[in-house]
């Protein structure tokens, strides 16, 4: 039976008595707060067999990421008792056979490891981790160079995106004078439902901010470096757009003619949209598709992810300081990278990375770049407990 010292075992725990009560306060916290977990796998498992999840793709999808994110903590829960059982066991013969002492510092370290994966994945994750994204990029301070730069993040993203299976695509540009973007939004998804730590979001949401650049401009006839830069803004797009309800009485919608790089006019139709939220003013442009529905259907996307995330901004402005990220902030004017072209160096300024192999980063290699970022973030989770 146990004792007022120790916490009577959760429901549904799949853990003999004897183990439960010889566990200590952090390996029973631990296992308290799997439970529920564990239970609501085993339950998502039924429901994604019926016909009716099966047969509506948002639910299944939904369901599906779900499942996936549980499957780590029942993986890992598994293999933290079986650890912590191996090691109780393996005290308990080095008691009456002296031979099994040398056994007991292994058994120990992967009980410890097991209980740190543990805890790790029990960590409350961003519930937007395992959503896609939407991706705005924006020329910034240095003209035409600025423009330039910013086609060379764009063109980066999505090179980075088709290295890691992800589809994307391009819902709106606006070209320069020298084939360079003074604007551009894409749009990048998976292609099915992926556990939240392989999401678009869990992977892209260090990325907004301002990216500086130093290189000697296609326009410099000196030689000289200029330094310019573009600002990245990304976006969580909302799984079931029913979150955010939109009154129509709200928007005032414009149409004109699309154009292509130097404010040439593509087209002769008036297909291009510009949707304008009068509560809040947030502005959203739409004019590659050929169609003015197609692009207000686009347009709408994008203003509603925009909203969302002005709702969420506001929200986190209001919730204790400890949750946010040390690597991501609200604060888009932060300067978060720099692009040094001379020394072939790309430098993250929040996590202290730094690298020189900046063409193959350009060429979509963003790995390490953005790992560093994940492994801050979450040693900072780690350390405040959240």
């Amino acid at each position: 039976m146990a004792s007022s010292n120790h916490p009577t075992k959760p429901e549904g725990i799949d853990l003999d008595d004897d183990v439960w009560e010889r566990l200590g306060e952090e390996e029973r916290a631990l296992t308290s707060s799997a439970a529920p977990l564990l239970a609501e796998h085993s339950d998502l498992e039924t429901k994604m067999s019926d016909p009716e999840v099966i047969s509506d793709q948002k639910k299944a999808r939904k369901f599906g990421r779900r499942y996936a994110e549980l499957g780590r903590v029942t993986a890992a829960y598994r293999r933290f008792i079986a650890a912590v059982a191996d090691l109780q066991a393996g005290r308990d013969l080095a008691e009456t056979d002296p031979e099994f002492e040398s056994e007991i510092e292994a058994l120990k370290e992967e009980a410890d490891a097991a209980t740190e994966v543990l805890r790790e994945v029990l960590l409350p994750r961003d519930p937007d981790d395992g959503n896609d994204v939407i991706m705005e990029i924006k020329a910034g301070e240095g003209g035409q160079e600025s423009a330039l730069f910013a086609a060379d993040l764009a063109r980066m993203y999505l090179r980075y995106a088709e290295r890691k299976g992800w589809k994307s695509e391009i819902m709106n540009e606006t070209w320069s004078d020298l084939d360079g973007y003074k604007d551009v939004t894409i749009a990048i998804r998976t292609p099915g439902a992926v556990p939240p730590e392989e999401g678009v979001w869990a992977h892209l949401k260090y990325e907004g901010g301002v990216h500086r650049v130093q290189r000697v401009p296609v326009t410099e006839s000196q030689g000289r470096i200029h330094t310019s830069a573009a600002g990245v803004l990304v976006l969580p797009e909302l799984e079931d757009e029913g979150e955010i309800e939109i009154d129509d009485n709200d928007l005032r919608i414009d149409v004109y003619r699309s154009s292509g790089p130097g404010g040439q006019s593509v087209n002769t139709t008036d297909s291009a949209v510009r949707i304008t939220h009068v509560p809040t003013g947030v502005v959203v442009s739409m004019q590659n598709e050929k169609s003015q529905i197609q692009n207000r259907e686009a347009a709408m996307r994008v203003l509603k992810a925009r909203l969302a995330q002005l709702r969420q901004d506001e929200a986190d402005a209001a919730a204790a300081e400890a949750r946010r990220s040390q690597v991501r902030t609200v604060d888009r004017s932060e300067r978060i990278r720099t692009y040094n072209f001379p020394e072939n160096r790309i430098a993250d300024h929040r996590t202290g990375f730094k690298a020189y192999n900046l063409d193959t980063v350009l060429d979509g290699d963003l790995d390490a770049v953005i790992a560093s970022a994940i492994s801050l973030d979450e040693a900072h989770r780690l350390s405040q407990g959240i």
